[in-house]
């Protein structure tokens, strides 16, 4: 770990919210927080990334220092012990704060800035984030429960092997119990012998609802060792991933998700669970890409 959290400011009430999450995240990491506002001069031509001519002098630039002030002081008064830092740099956010994710443990945005559209549930800049940032990315939003579990959704797939260790590593640094959710149907469930005699169309073939808990144990095997003081429940219900994970997110003080499961199409890089659950959980959603996607 770099000892390092990112998080995005724009001046918006999600931002500020993002802030406290970010600063309490640090705290629990022991890691320093880094306060980051992109600054896109819409006169110039600003060159994407960090530039070390940075907005202009005058009101923009006023407005700019004073959003930035407010969000260090919220973050110190949130968590006094922690060491804030911040950057102001020429540059669209999603490009900004992406770059900035190369440095990072974890970079934590507001679910919608200030120039999100009326009526979206979430800004490109999570969505962008979460698809491309190369370290994992919290979304923070209103709702879920502050005493409820660390919910993981569990597919059995290389790159949701980050997202169960990152979601133990969350629940060990919150206190919290982990709940994790592996969802399946007849379609995705694996081949099995089917009843002799019976109608293929709709019956269960033998052992589906088995071997679909036993991947669950199996993707948790070694972790519980590993974080001995996090209680586990396991669950593999019968239905659709995204229903699953956004119903159990109402309970949830966090949903973690990879950013591409088993049935993701080759060439994505946000899979449609992901996706489903950034726009409708109840709850902050961390998006964790696999090793191969951080590359």
């Amino acid at each position: 770990m770099s000892g390092l959290v990112v998080v995005g400011v724009d001046g918006s009430a999600s931002s500020l919210g993002a802030v406290e999450a970010a600063a309490r995240e640090a705290r629990w990491r022991g890691a320093g927080l880094r306060v980051v506002h992109a600054f896109l001069w819409p006169a110039m031509h600003v060159p994407r990334g960090r530039s070390p001519l940075g907005p202009p002098e005058g009101e923009p630039y006023n407005r700019v220092e004073h959003l930035v002030a407010e969000a260090v002081a919220r973050a110190r008064d949130t968590e006094p012990g922690v060491d804030v830092s911040h950057m102001v740099v020429a540059g669209e956010p999603v490009t900004v704060l992406e770059a900035q994710s190369r440095a990072a443990d974890l970079v934590v945005v507001g679910s919608r800035g200030m120039g999100g559209f009326v009526g979206l549930l979430i800004g490109s800049t999570a969505v962008h984030l979460a698809a491309h940032g190369r370290c994992p990315v919290l979304v923070v939003r209103e709702g879920g429960d502050e005493n409820g579990p660390v919910v993981v959704g569990v597919d059995g797939s290389a790159a949701g092997e980050r997202a169960i260790e990152f979601a133990f590593a969350e629940a060990s640094l919150r206190g919290a119990p982990l709940r994790a959710i592996h969802a399946w149907t007849l379609w995705n469930a694996p081949p099995s012998q089917l009843h002799e005699g019976a109608d293929t169309y709709v019956a269960m073939p033998e052992g589906v609802a088995e071997a679909e808990e036993r991947l669950v144990s199996e993707a948790l095997a070694g972790r519980r060792e590993r974080y001995p003081g996090v209680s586990v429940e396991s669950r593999a219900p019968r239905g659709q991933t995204r229903e699953a994970l956004i119903e159990a997110s109402r309970s949830a003080r966090l949903l973690v998700v990879g950013a591409r499961g088993r049935g993701g199409f080759a060439g994505l890089m946000l899979g449609s669970v992901s996706q489903a659950v950034l726009h409708h959980a109840h709850c902050p959603v961390a998006v964790v890409r696999g090793a191969a996607e951080r590359s």
